[in-house]
């Protein structure tokens, strides 16, 4: 691997650096059976079974967080990290790679564990709410709102310097995976759930985030991908 390139690891955050689903735990105050569709739709977007747009939108209408809500899941996230998330991260940082949290959830919410994890960039979905703390919407411009927007904000990355030549993905879903094309390593995650299309399609699979770094380190020892 070439000395002088910037080195990025781009992590998932739900099911990958916490072991929660943030939209599964925002439908918990629902009535049981929209908890229950939910929770099934979320599962069918991550296997890639339908594509991520047909529910984002929908999931969060019927729940319509309040901006509490979302604030209690902030500190959630904070709770359910996976053990080890802190230690990789640092790892990762003190041997010069950049860490991202690329998401589907909530930008609110994922702000405080970023902040734990000392991630200063995160690209998630921003929600907006009126004077009270009620849900309006959602930014419908975020990539990652629908099928195929991770590797969009991925193509977008590597074209603001051309120093920005190896980068590495970490996830568990379907919308993850789809970066394969776009990034120089794919590593799926199955420390919090093990899909079987991620584990057979990943340029490498782990179960435990202290895998990564020493995984990394002795890539980017070797020839270059």
């Amino acid at each position: 691997m070439n000395g002088t390139a910037e080195k990025i690891v781009i992590f998932d955050c739900d099911s990958t650096l916490s072991s929660i689903e943030g939209i599964d735990e925002l439908a918990r105050p629902c009535a049981p059976e929209v908890h229950q569709r939910i929770t099934e739709m979320t599962l069918d977007a991550m296997e890639g079974r339908i594509r991520l747009e047909e529910v984002f939108g929908k999931r969060l209408e019927w729940i319509k967080p309040s901006r509490q809500a979302v604030e209690a899941l902030g500190e959630l996230y904070i709770e359910t990290m996976l053990p080890g998330a802190e230690a990789c991260v640092a790892d990762l940082q003190n041997a010069g790679w950049t860490c991202i949290i690329l998401s589907g959830g909530i930008l609110q919410a994922i702000l405080p564990i970023a902040a734990r994890l000392k991630i200063d960039q995160v690209e998630a979905v921003s929600l907006r709410f009126d004077a009270d703390g009620n849900y309006l919407d959602f930014d419908l411009n975020c990539p990652t709102t629908r099928t195929g927007g991770k590797p969009l904000f991925i193509e977008s990355l590597r074209k603001t310097s051309a120093h920005r030549d190896f980068i590495v993905m970490v996830g568990d879903g379907a919308s993850d995976l789809e970066t394969k094309t776009v990034v120089d390593l794919f590593v799926g995650f199955g420390g919090v759930i093990v899909r079987e299309k991620v584990r057979a399609e990943s340029h490498h699979f782990i179960m435990d985030l202290s895998e990564l770094a020493p995984l990394l380190a002795k890539i980017c020892e070797g020839p270059r991908i």
